[in-house]
């Protein structure tokens, strides 16, 4: 087999054509991706078990502290379906949706990268318990918030209590 003089490869006339292809295809992907960084989708569910009370997490990944159950919307799924998955994959608890009530764009929301959460209010019945990426929940009313409240949470829940959306 005839080597590049520039790598320890073969060279490229020993490149199969459908393998060349491939390979082109895969970094002009590359190209596009670098080019057009778009914002991740997100949901994140305002759980009501009780009257006045909602339900939030402590997260178990960074960044910590407690948060409104939620997280990364799956290729090929809707926002009503993640949120129902993830109220479920958090908290233990089968949710049913209420409403979208809005969505939250800040460029700055997440530090890790730009994400778009678009927010639903829902109903359960029963006690949450933290799973997944959740140490532990727990029901909170709009007069003892945690302290360390992760994200823009804790503008979403001033949102939710005042009623604004």
């Amino acid at each position: 087999m005839k080597m590049s003089e520039n790598s320890e490869g073969p060279a490229p006339s020993e490149i199969p054509v459908a393998i060349a292809s491939a390979m082109k295809e895969l970094e002009e992907a590359i190209r596009q991706q670098m080019r057009y960084r778009n914002p991740v989708p997100t949901v994140d569910i305002i759980i009501e078990t009780e009257p006045g009370s909602v339900v939030l997490i402590e997260r178990k990944n960074p960044p910590h502290g407690w948060a409104i159950p939620g997280g990364y919307v799956d290729y090929g799924e809707s926002l009503e379906q993640c949120a129902v998955r993830e109220a479920k994959e958090e908290t233990s608890l089968d949710v049913t949706l209420v409403r979208q009530f809005h969505t939250y764009s800040d460029p700055s929301r997440d530090k890790r990268h730009h994400s778009i959460s678009t927010v639903f209010i829902a109903t359960a019945d029963g006690i949450p318990r933290g799973a997944d990426d959740a140490v532990r929940a727990g029901l909170f009313t709009k007069n003892n918030l945690p302290a360390d409240i992760a994200f823009d949470h804790r503008r979403i829940l001033e949102d939710y209590f005042s009623g604004r959306y």
